[in-house]
């Protein structure tokens, strides 16, 4: 049973001022970081939805064996990118596995879990759940993939999961795993985490 991975990276950062998926950490910009862990965990095809600066997301994607996706509407929310994410997944893939792109202590092995946890469950979607939080790594059953499909703004990934419920499984992982990266202190938090080995 094939597992697409998208990963969400069209966005403005506008909060950042400057484009934080370009950012490195551990000498890695964060999309490429985002991208080889899952593709490390067999998420295949992997689709990178590109947007803003598309171009320059590109150059640091070099060499991965990832597939682009444009979205022309990044600027109107995150939802467009999930809609184009899930529209290019190709009929062989029975199941999307979305990732962001700013959420750096999302290990392989979070994600290879998440994957177990829907072969081994059959559920039509695997949330990740960061103490009373729900973020990805999220995975959907194709069955779903109408749901996510149209729409501006944000949120409707969460939606989905919402009217899922008790049908949605649950993985949980640290509170701290959570962390994502908004604004340039954010980024020195990250920075300090990871030299503590936290």
């Amino acid at each position: 049973m094939a597992v697409a991975g998208i990963v969400l990276a069209a966005g403005t950062s506008t909060r950042m001022g400057r484009n934080k998926l370009l950012l490195e950490l551990e000498g890695e910009p964060l999309v490429r970081r985002a991208a080889r862990r899952g593709l490390a965990a067999g998420l295949d095809p992997l689709l990178v939805v590109l947007g803003h600066e598309g171009d320059r997301v590109r150059e640091v994607l070099h060499g991965l064996a990832y597939t682009p996706v444009l979205n022309a509407r990044f600027a109107e929310g995150m939802n467009t990118s999930l809609s184009a994410g899930v529209a290019a997944v190709p009929a062989r893939a029975e199941a999307a596995l979305v990732l962001l792109a700013d959420m750096p202590f999302v290990e392989q092995a979070m994600i290879e879990e998440v994957v177990r946890r829907w072969r081994e469950t059959g559920a039509p979607v695997v949330v990740s759940r960061y103490g009373a939080a729900v973020a990805p790594p999220t995975l959907y059953a194709r069955a779903l993939f109408p749901l996510l499909g149209g729409g501006t703004g944000e949120g409707r990934g969460r939606e989905v999961v919402r009217e899922q419920g008790e049908r949605a499984h649950f993985v949980d992982w640290p509170a701290a795993a959570l962390a994502d990266l908004d604004l340039t202190e954010d980024v020195a938090r990250a920075r300090m985490s990871m030299e503590r080995g936290a």
